[in-house]
């Protein structure tokens, strides 16, 4: 097989086919950028040896296999071959024109686009039928992921080909039609550019944005900081093609994220981002000032509790007793703090004008069970003071929790980030492009979720996550948030989409 291009992915997609037992024509037209991607070859494969991951002879036998070329003559006998070339159209249709003349018409010829059309690829191909996109993810030899993307134009049999081949190389192939973003970008971009908008209209800070998708949802990684390791100029660019394609406000880039880019802060590559990186030590104090993440107030001594009688309100006042705090339920009792046990789906503020001192009062909604490590969303009020609110961050460390500030509107925090990002998995099987296992597949091999989407609705119930976008869309009015009709449906009948998915749609 060939691999054209040989920067970072495509020397990693080399090495990928190579420790397969593939050999490799590695095409690069610039000596200079051919020298430079057998260098980062040879540079993987050493870090594998020091490591203990390879032996020195196994490295040799790997390397053995990859015979670099700068004509694309060299390629002319190959099976497959892979272009990995910047995301720009016209240096994709220029490579696959120059496939086209030097390889059999049997050979299949794959794109490691991960933004552009496949189909309009392959139109400029003689042979369009053999044209297919194999998208691996960043970096090759680690990622298990393969979206095998198949167009109109896809001769049969031609993806099937491809998912053996990914399969042979120890990845994990999901196969689409060809649709911008396919399936992981499609559904991460989203829901990044869904975060960089609650920063940029002051929903959330910066820090408890990412620590409510990292503490209270699970995820590897906040949405900020994925961002700023992605590139925000990257992710304006995948946030534009699906713009251009579906056409609705989900996808169009937020304004900060244009802006940013514009200035150069494109993330971790420029040193700075969202976050600034060129200083450790001091950007990370920065960051924190900025954020204004520093806990200036101690835990109170005595607090009024006030809840829906639950069991959540009941192992929150004995934690609060365990830990030496005071507790009572009469609201007229003058306490420090007057604590809501808040509820998905319900504002904190009528049971804090309820209890006559509003700006005393905080909702505390936690994202699991009461136990050390839950995330707790301190839920402020438009009549919530800044004293109070540190009291009650100050108040959820003391009882062990990890506490994110969050105003007093639907989903709060965690599910305003959640709830929508769940939404657009549901649509993308409602409209029969990728089924549940697929798209959670897709997103923890791909993306590095510890759960896909599907088995975060099943865990949470798709009637919690159906209550969550209703009252989203009732406050906001927003098409995306409005609950897909297969939840609806779920929700109704008590179907897990694990088990009931496919019958239902």
């Amino acid at each position: 097989m060939a691999v054209v291009g040989l920067g970072t992915m495509g020397a990693g997609i080399a090495e990928v086919f190579a420790r397969a037992g593939i050999g490799v024509v590695a095409l690069e037209i610039d000596p200079e950028a051919l020298s430079r991607g057998v260098g980062i070859l040879d540079a993987s494969l050493s870090r594998a040896v020091s490591r203990g991951r390879l032996t020195a002879g196994q490295q040799a036998e790997i390397r053995s296999r990859v015979r670099p070329a700068a004509g694309f003559s060299e390629a002319a006998a190959v099976d497959l071959a892979i272009e990995v070339v910047p995301e720009r159209m016209a240096i994709k249709r220029q490579i696959f024109a120059e496939l086209d003349r030097v390889c059999s018409p049997d050979a299949i010829l794959a794109t490691n686009t991960s933004s552009l059309s496949v189909t309009a690829i392959a139109a400029a191909s003689k042979h369009p039928g053999r044209v297919i996109g194999m998208h691996f993810f960043n970096p090759a030899p680690v990622m298990r992921l393969v979206e095998v993307v198949s167009t109109v134009l896809t001769n049969d049999g031609v993806p099937d080909i491809a998912a053996d081949l990914a399969r042979r190389l120890g990845k994990t192939p999901v196969q689409v039609s060809d649709r911008a973003g396919f399936v992981a970008n499609a559904l991460l971009l989203p829901y990044l550019n869904h975060a960089l908008h609650l920063l940029s209209t002051r929903y959330a800070s910066r820090a408890d944005i990412d620590l409510a998708a990292t503490a209270g949802i699970g995820l590897p990684m906040g949405p900020l900081a994925l961002l700023d390791l992605i590139g925000l100029d990257t992710a304006l660019s995948i946030m534009e093609v699906l713009h251009g394609e579906f056409g609705l406000p989900r996808y169009s880039p937020t304004p900060l994220l244009r802006r940013l880019t514009d200035a150069g802060r494109t993330g971790r590559k420029a040193g700075r981002g969202i976050y600034d990186y060129a200083d450790s030590a001091l950007a990370d104090k920065n960051n924190n000032n900025q954020d204004g993440n520093v806990l200036a107030s101690a835990a109170p001594d005595t607090v009024t509790l006030i809840g829906a009688g639950d069991t959540v309100e009941t192992d929150l006042a004995t934690a609060m007793a365990a830990a030496g705090i005071n507790v009572t339920r009469n609201a007229a009792h003058p306490t420090d703090l007057i604590l809501i046990a808040a509820e998905a789906g319900r504002p904190v503020l009528p049971s804090s004008l309820a209890a006559g001192r509003p700006e005393q009062a905080v909702g505390l909604h936690l994202a699991g069970t009461v136990a050390p490590g839950t995330l707790a969303e301190v839920v402020q009020t438009s009549l919530s003071s800044t004293e109070t609110v540190l009291a009650g961050a100050a108040l959820a460390v003391k009882l062990g929790f990890v506490p994110v500030r969050a105003p007093d509107r639907p989903g709060f925090l965690a599910g305003t980030l959640l709830y929508p990002h769940l939404a657009d998995a549901v649509r993308m099987c409602q409209d029969g492009y990728a089924d549940p296992a697929a798209i959670d597949t897709a997103m923890t091999l791909g993306c590095g979720y510890p759960r896909g989407p599907f088995e975060l609705i099943d865990a949470a119930g798709a009637a919690a996550v159906l209550t969550g976008l209703e009252a989203m869309h009732e406050a906001y009015g927003y098409p995306e948030f409005a609950p897909p009709p297969l939840l609806a449906e779920h929700a109704a009948a008590g179907i897990a989409f694990s088990a009931g998915s496919r019958s239902a749609r």
